[in-house]
């Protein structure tokens, strides 16, 4: 999907780019793109083993489940 983009996808988004934002913003928005993508990756890293060690697999999860009788008789009020 991603791998068919070439030089001149790339060469028209970066006109785009350059269009709506100026010159000038370039390289703010670079720093900024830049800085959340080693944000988000320390982030994954630092969260990686503790998310998969705490999770349950989804073999193990046992679904909750209301009693239909349950949601609607409360909703009418007749309870009982």
């Amino acid at each position: 999907m991603l791998g068919d983009v070439g030089w001149q996808e790339l060469a028209i988004v970066l006109v785009i780019v350059v269009i709506i934002f100026g010159a000038g913003r370039l390289p703010e928005i670079g720093g900024a793109v830049g800085k959340s993508i080693k944000e988000f990756r320390a982030q994954s890293a630092d969260e990686g083993p503790a998310l998969a060690s705490t999770e349950p697999a989804a073999s193990q999860a046992e679904p909750v489940l209301k009693p239909r009788g349950a949601a609607t008789s409360s909703i009418r009020g007749d309870e009982g």
